[in-house]
């Protein structure tokens, strides 16, 4: 079946396209099946994730790429077996599009709902093929196509341009902070103020945590997270003592920094005793090293979290619309993508850029 729209994007097309060289062209979405959706693009986040495919940061991309996975906009077809969308309906898209159970697979995560931990198939929304063959091709663009699985109705409450950074970014840091019970009674920690950091400080603040701690360099974002809701904000480059003043203070701490050369050590000596540190930012510079010595001498643990899976990111929605959840982002338009891009690598975003299609 023909549609009578076309699917076109900032396709990168060499690892200069994360210097703002991608290029504006039509490509072809996954062939279609029943259990799709295709969705016509109104909102798209601009993640660290982009940045790290556009150049081939965590191994060769598949060019050419669309990159985006932070989607929003309107169900313009679906397929005849998809039950919980319909056309009209308002959808976004996360960073995953398929697992296992896209074709009834019956792997243990998918059948525990942690479809993100598939052992047997993972496509990405950009830069991964589908079981049936096709591409992935992400939301830097007119139009997407997935599997309705990884499809979410966005509650009427919430803004689009809102949801559209929480798909990724927001999901990423609410998953370890739900996993391991940031609320009432727990005082959490989140390392790195950015476009994850942010997120990590308003999601343990509405979780009902009941001291936030925001960690950072330098104190420049100090104002703004106290503004988050954090409590208290800790400059490691600045305040010489942080460690000492602050050791064993918390109950979990999410890292969101992407650097194999932060100080892991100092971070891990302000947990209390059974406390968790789970890392998210994900270092294309080399491997983090364990701080052995930490971890036993204080008996506190160190895990991971990747995204969340459709029934967290479901979850996540409804408390943000529940709580008028509203993250810091500047709506930057879409055929400006490339200076978009250019200026999140530059850090400059305060906290997340939105790229928006002309409807």
């Amino acid at each position: 079946m023909a549609t009578d729209y076309k699917f076109e994007g900032w396709l990168g097309l060499d690892a200069s396209s994360a210097d703002g060289n991608m290029q504006w062209q039509e490509f072809e979405p996954k062939p279609w099946e029943e259990t799709d959706v295709d969705i016509k693009i109104s909102h798209c986040g601009i993640c660290g994730s982009d940045l790290h495919t556009l150049r081939s940061g965590w191994g060769p991309t598949m060019y050419p790429c669309c990159v985006g996975h932070e989607i929003i906009g309107t169900a313009v077809r679906v397929g005849s077996q998809v039950t919980h969308i319909k056309v009209g309906d308002r959808v976004g898209v996360g960073a995953q599009s398929e697992s296992c159970l896209s074709r009834k697979g019956d792997c243990e995560d998918c059948a525990s709902s942690n479809e993100q931990y598939c052992k047997k198939h993972f496509a990405g929304t950009y830069n991964g093929v589908f079981m049936n063959g096709g591409k992935s091709y992400g939301g830097y663009a007119t139009y997407n196509r997935s599997p309705a699985h990884f499809a979410f109705k966005i509650p009427d409450g919430l803004d689009s341009a809102a949801a559209a950074p929480m798909m990724c970014g927001g999901v990423t840091v609410y998953n370890p902070l739900r996993h391991y019970g940031a609320g009432p009674g727990k005082k959490v920690g989140i390392v790195g103020v950015g476009g994850l950091g942010h997120f990590g400080v308003i999601f343990a603040k509405a979780l009902g945590a009941d001291k936030v701690v925001a960690i950072s360099r330098k104190a420049d974002k100090r104002e703004d997270a106290l503004k988050m809701g954090a409590d208290t904000y800790i400059a490691t480059a600045e305040d010489q003592d942080w460690v000492k003043e602050n050791a064993r203070s918390l109950d979990l701490i999410v890292c969101t920094v992407s650097s194999s050369k932060m100080p892991i050590t100092d971070y891990v000596s302000l947990l209390k005793r059974d406390g968790t540190f789970v890392q998210v930012g994900v270092p294309e510079d080399g491997a983090l090293t364990i701080p052995a010595g930490v971890l036993v001498m204080n008996g506190v643990k160190l895990g991971g979290s990747l995204i969340g899976s459709p029934e967290v990111i479901r979850e996540m929605l409804q408390l943000a619309a529940e709580k008028n959840i509203q993250p810091w982002i500047e709506q930057r338009p879409m055929k400006d993508a490339n200076q978009a891009v250019v200026d999140m690598e530059k850090g400059d975003a305060r906290y997340r850029y939105v790229l928006v299609n002309e409807q």
